[in-house]
């Protein structure tokens, strides 16, 4: 069942447009990041068909697999070895703020537990 909705997925992603902020490319300071239109005569909010799409809830992910990686496992964000243990059946990945030598014992751990390591650095 998981398989099937995550090959939905990919084929649904493939064809979502790439929602960014209003006239984002034209101006250095606009960010990227998708913002509602507020504008009285943005074009982007009347929905004329040449300026793009709106975000909207059918270009979403089925709701059974979203937030999974693209190997088919739901993915979980562990700082430590004590939350490595509630990641059964998961793939892991370390958090960005964990120093070296914490993250090897978490790696080692994972290793020994038979989890997959998302983001591994050198050592285990």
């Amino acid at each position: 069942m998981a398989e099937r909705l995550l090959r939905v997925r990919t084929r649904q992603k493939a064809k979502k447009p790439e929602f960014n902020f209003h006239d984002s490319h034209k101006k250095k300071r606009l960010p990227t990041s998708w913002r509602k239109p507020q504008g009285l005569h943005n074009k982007l909010r009347q929905q004329v068909a040449a300026k793009g799409k709106l975000v909207r809830p059918g270009f979403g992910s089925p709701k059974a697999v979203r937030g999974f990686h693209p190997s088919g496992f739901p993915e979980v964000l562990v700082n430590n070895v004590a939350e490595l243990m509630k990641a059964q059946g998961f793939v892991v990945r370390i958090a960005s703020g964990v120093g070296m030598k914490k993250r090897l014992d978490i790696q080692a751990k994972a290793s020994e537990m038979g989890l997959r390591i998302l983001n591994p650095k050198g050592g285990a």
